[in-house]
């Protein structure tokens, strides 16, 4: 489909559409100087020109111009009415010619030197609107550098006090309120956790303490529901304090060898792994050292590893790979819709029509996307046609 030039010109860069307005401009203005020029020109040669005096004889002092013949003292040299027009027509033609041959030189080397100027002009226009849009260029770039994990950082910008220092100035302003609503938030997360432990704590030992053995029929069963539901509260206040720290950012970091965590970690899920009847298949061969914390990378690797094998089917299986900067997870499962796969990654979300495990509060892989965002990484998924999910981690 073609584009009107309209359409086209809005497609450009607004420092390009700046420039291209000073030529503009500057062409319109000087194509109407010169018109104004040329026709002033023509009319005032014309108005010279009806003033020329033709005739001969001896010329008058004061007269524009005059005609002598070749030989006045000859009579059969003497001028006639029909010589004398002719003369006058030549004359006129000849000044015509000057006149149009001096207006198409003007024009000539005028539209040059017009076009010449307008790019010249473009060119300062582009260096004008560079120059005037230097500080809108700093500003995206520090808030490109602006993030959750970074929210201290302003725009600070410097120079005259006019409309750009008073939108840096604003934008400081609304960063100012997402940093105390943002740290307002973390410390409500982490205080409540924190706070939630410790009866949970005091919970699981009345319950250890009070009903220890030997216990009447049916006590029994009721103690270890308790404290199933017990563990089970204290794995969510966990996941939440976890999740919690990975959104503060990262404070210090070392380098972590994630092929040796990832051997790791596949060691601590293998009797999950066999309880669900599902074989895990690690190819950690390539050494791959990231810097980061080495706790919250450990959480991150066996967070995905738990989900491939939580979410799973008996007889199924879960391939790990390292590669040169990625760690890639995949299992088999049921099919999980495209149109539904960022929703995983969203906290206490779970997919029950088509996810078949009943235990998990859904922070699994939440808890590794704050993770991965801590360091600088991206945590994407996408469905496989056999069924099943493929996790990839990609460290800049």
């Amino acid at each position: 489909m073609r584009l009107s030039p309209r359409a086209t010109l809005g497609r450009l860069p607004f420092r390009a559409r700046l420039a291209a307005a000073f030529c503009g401009l500057f062409l319109l203005a000087g194509i109407a100087l010169l018109a104004f020029v040329v026709l002033l020109a023509r009319y005032g040669t014309e108005q010279q020109v009806q003033g020329i005096a033709v005739r001969y004889g001896d010329a008058p002092s004061g007269s524009a111009t005059a005609f002598e013949p070749a030989h006045p003292t000859r009579p059969d040299r003497a001028p006639t009415a029909a010589h004398d027009v002719a003369m006058i027509q030549k004359v006129d033609q000849t000044v015509q010619a000057v006149q149009d041959t001096a207006l198409r030189q003007m024009v000539l080397w005028s539209a040059v030197g017009l076009l010449i100027t307008a790019f010249l002009a473009g060119l300062l226009g582009w260096w004008l609107a560079g120059r005037a849009l230097r500080p809108v260029a700093s500003m995206t770039e520090a808030a490109r550098r602006i993030s959750e994990q970074n929210m201290h950082q302003r725009l600070a910008l410097t120079g005259p006090d006019d409309e750009l220092h008073h939108l840096a100035d604003t934008f400081d302003t609304m960063l100012d309120r997402l940093e105390k609503s943002f740290e307002s938030q973390r410390r409500f997360v982490a205080n409540a956790s924190h706070e939630l432990k410790t009866p949970l704590a005091v919970q699981r030992t009345s319950l250890q303490v009070g009903l220890a053995d030997p216990l009447p029929d049916g006590l029994a069963e009721v103690r270890e529901d308790l404290l199933t539901a017990n563990r089970e509260a204290e794995q969510l206040i966990n996941a939440l304090l976890l999740l919690a720290r990975s959104d503060r950012g990262l404070e210090t970091t070392e380098s972590v060898d994630l092929a040796a965590t990832a051997r790791l970690v596949t060691a601590e899920l293998a009797p999950q792994a066999a309880e669900n009847g599902v074989h895990v298949d690690l190819d950690a061969d390539t050494p791959l050292a990231v810097p980061g914390d080495p706790v919250l990378l450990r959480h991150l690797l066996t967070n995905l590893m738990r989900n491939a094998i939580q979410y799973n089917h008996p007889g199924g299986h879960v391939r790990g790979h390292l590669g040169a900067r990625t760690v890639t997870v995949t299992n088999t499962g049921p099919h999980v819709p495209a149109e539904r796969i960022p929703e995983l990654f969203e906290p206490f979300r779970r997919l029950d029509g088509d996810r078949t495990a009943a235990a998990g509060h859904g922070l699994g892989l939440s808890i590794a996307a704050s993770i991965a965002e801590a360091h600088h990484a991206t945590l994407t998924a996408h469905p496989v046609a056999e069924g099943g999910l493929a996790l990839t981690l990609r460290f800049p």
